[in-house]
């Protein structure tokens, strides 16, 4: 593949925040610790704490690939690299979405690996691990249920309730065939084929399918996955979510976080609650609210004292997941970690929480806004090139894309804004000549010419439809290329699945995502 690249302000399809954290603006840097850049990283890893467990980290790894069965040696390698306090973790998460949802679930597993390796040839001294972290406590199975296969959405239909990655696979069935047979029949669709039934046929829960898949696209390049739904992981950071509960102290932070980006300018994400914790349980996660001097999960029959609280979290404390508020927390505190990757929203939501992570003495992650892609194909480059476009014109709305290309090629000039300029001249001396006449006649004039100068404008448009029915050959292809690579206009990735472009190129998709992403270059790519 190719490749190209634009500035992200040039897309028009990022939170004015991130630009902001990007260009590196000076008065959002209260709100991270270390800039995303090599100097960043290597202040970062000059201050880190390193107070994660590591062997308890490297244990629980191996127990958790022990059991699934899935072995690359490059994966193991990287475990037991974990072990040593020289090594440290590149981090990004997402949620358990089937096929892997979206393109960009991809983008920011290629972005960690990418960034991983990058480093290590920037500071050869230390080794860094590419991990997934599956947000398998999330309960929101409205989003993770669906996905987009060409023009065709897939859904799983299932009864809702409790950790989405504790969900069971039985009914999920017809979805696997129906995303299959939209696959076709080739080499590359046979594999993807084999990779998917393997997932979802052979596991009983949502997320070992989801680790199944992962694995076989990203295992060779050594990314660890890690499932933080362990009882475990919990325990030690026990003491954590007793005193948050307890003491509210990521609600107290991100309100005045919050207060002092907005006061910056800043549009916040995330609207912190009392209490940042969820009680879990077996088709269960439901929010856990002080009333009435108990702590009390919402729509159960629990409730507990201060203390019997207290003795919960000691005993169980597997049943306590923590929200986006304090799932970040959570992931910092057991990983040794240095980066977290994620979206335009997450970059956003992180910004708000850099007080929580000080209040726990807990070392704030450097931010990295994962690698962008459009991907296209070497036909639709050239189609683009003998209409005088380029993939950078395509970010536009599609009538303004249109209107400019008939505007740049039109043999008639189609502006009535020098007809305009002149009869606001002749404009001039009739208020002039009314004036002396009546001075209160001078708004009159002003009206009139108002008036005229918008019927003008209306025929300048009436100009340009006329003109684009002249050009409607060569329009419908420019609406063609632009509805095939921003679909639902759209960013790509945020639209389609990985499949079909699995299909045509094989484990070539990966690779050349790696190979042309730049994550701390910060440019949208364009790969054809």
């Amino acid at each position: 593949m190719k490749s190209i690249s634009i500035d992200y302000h040039e897309t028009g399809a990022f939170a004015p925040m991130v630009l902001s954290y990007l260009d590196q603006t000076p008065k959002l840097s209260p709100f991270y610790s270390f800039p995303p850049t090599i100097d960043g990283f290597k202040q970062l890893i000059a201050s880190k704490k390193n107070t994660c467990n590591r062997p308890l980290l490297t244990t629980i790894l191996k127990d958790q690939y022990s059991r699934s069965g899935l072995n690359y040696e490059a994966v193991i390698s990287h475990i037991n690299l974990l072990e040593k306090n020289s090594t440290y973790t590149i981090t990004t998460g997402h949620q358990l979405n089937i096929f892997t949802g979206p393109l960009y679930f991809i983008y920011k597993i290629a972005t960690a690996i990418k960034l991983a390796s990058d480093l290590k040839k920037e500071i050869p001294e230390n080794d860094f691990v590419p991990v997934y972290w599956m947000a398998t406590e999330d309960h929101d199975f409205a989003e993770i249920n669906h996905t987009t296969l060409g023009n065709t959405e897939l859904r799983w239909e299932h009864e809702p309730g409790g950790a989405t990655g504790r969900m069971d696979l039985k009914a999920i069935g017809q979805t696997v065939r129906k995303y299959l047979s939209i696959l076709g029949i080739s080499p590359n669709s046979n594999k993807l084929a084999d990779i998917i039934k393997e997932a979802y046929s052979n596991n009983s829960t949502l997320s070992n399918a989801t680790r199944s898949l992962v694995h076989a696209l990203f295992g060779e390049y050594g990314l660890v996955i890690i499932d933080a739904d362990d009882k475990r992981l919990k325990q030690d950071f026990s003491a954590i979510i007793e005193k948050d509960i307890i003491e509210k102290n990521s609600f107290r932070e991100i309100i005045e976080t919050s207060k002092s980006l907005e006061s910056e300018g800043f549009s916040t994400q995330v609207n912190s609650r009392e209490i940042n914790f969820f009680y879990l349980a077996e088709g269960l996660r439901e929010r856990i609210v002080y009333k009435n001097g108990k702590y009390v999960v919402l729509n159960t029959t629990f409730e507990f004292s201060t203390e019997e609280l207290r003795a919960e979290i000691n005993k169980n404390a597997d049943k306590f997941s923590p929200n986006v508020v304090m799932r970040p927390v959570y992931e910092e505190f057991i990983l040794p970690n240095l980066a977290y990757i994620g979206g335009s929203a997450e970059i956003v939501y992180w910004l708000q929480l850099k007080g929580v992570f000080d209040c726990y003495g807990i070392d704030f992650p450097i931010l990295v806004l994962r690698n962008s892609a459009l991907i296209s194909d070497e036909s639709t480059h050239v189609k683009l090139y003998k209409s005088g476009l380029t993939f950078k014109d395509l970010f536009k709305n599609i009538d303004n894309l249109k209107k400019d290309w008939v505007l740049k090629y039109s043999d008639n000039n189609l502006s009535l804004n020098l007809e305009w300029q002149e009869l606001q001249l002749s404009f001039e001396k009739i208020k002039s000549k009314a004036a002396k006449i009546d001075p209160t006649l001078g708004p009159s004039a002003e009206a009139v010419s108002a008036r005229l100068h918008k019927a003008l404008l209306k025929l300048e448009q009436k100009l340009i439809r006329a003109e684009k029915r002249n050009f409607s050959t060569d329009l419908s292809k420019i609406e063609l290329a632009k509805l095939q690579l921003f679909p639902g206009g759209t960013l790509q990735e945020r639209k389609e699945n990985f499949g079909l472009l699995y299909v045509k190129y094989g484990d070539e998709l990966i690779a050349e995502l790696i190979k042309h992403f730049k994550p701390l270059d910060f440019k949208f790519t364009i790969l054809y």
